[in-house]
């Protein structure tokens, strides 16, 4: 069986998303959005872009960041990394 989407109302009062994998684990959960039309909108963005979507890894440093640059600052070239597409 495949994973669903579940459209709920949070604890404050937004309506929100949810995909669950198929033995009903969180697998996502949205952003809030203003009425359940927009989620419905939300859930068909993902659909779309899900099965092309390349993966990314962003790592944390030690002063909390993600580690990516400040504007105006050149990675070096060794540290640049190629995306591959989604296999």
């Amino acid at each position: 069986m495949a994973g669903q989407f579940e459209i709920y109302t949070d604890a404050e009062s937004n309506v929100r998303f949810r995909l669950l994998g198929a033995d009903g684990t969180v697998l996502a959960i949205s952003k809030a959005y203003a009425d359940k039309r927009a989620a419905a909108d939300g859930i068909m963005a993902v659909r779309e872009c899900a099965g092309t979507g390349l993966i990314r890894e962003t790592r944390t440093n030690a002063w909390g960041g993600t580690g990516r640059n400040r504007p105006g600052v050149p990675t070096p070239s060794h540290r640049r990394h190629p995306h591959f597409p989604a296999v």
